[in-house]
């Protein structure tokens, strides 16, 4: 079975930082692009971050842009997003998501994700 499983979200002072992990499992995700995204309350998923699987490029969206990275271990089939200078707007649950084997490029739209974590809630107290 296909998973990938976040970990590493909680309660985070403004201006801290913490990092989050996905892990894969069900198969190799070092051919995967993958992605961030996030849900605040009452809105809607929005995109974070990606890193592609070919060259491990990376895109941001504009509001998370300098201050979370992401990074991916493919030895370990695990993904990281390193978030730094929170801000209480960051407050969301995180999902990552793996895309199709072999699709080149960076992916921005959920759409074109077919594999999702369950999600992990990190609150930005201020």
């Amino acid at each position: 079975q296909v998973q990938l499983v976040e970990s590493g979200g909680g309660l985070v002072q403004a201006g801290g930082s913490t990092r989050l992990s996905c892990a894969a499992s069900g198969r190799s995700f070092s051919s995967s692009t993958m992605g961030w995204f996030r849900q605040a309350l009452a809105k809607e998923r929005e995109f974070v971050g990606t890193i592609s699987w070919s060259d491990s490029n990376t895109y941001y969206a504009d509001s998370v842009k300098g201050r979370f990275t992401i990074s991916r271990d493919n030895a370990k089939n695990t993904v990281f997003l390193r978030m730094n200078f929170l801000k209480s707007e960051d407050t969301a649950v995180y999902y990552c998501a793996a895309g199709p084997p072999y699709r080149v490029g960076v992916i921005t739209a959920a759409s074109e994700y077919d594999v999702w974590g369950q999600g992990t809630q990190v609150t930005v107290s201020s």
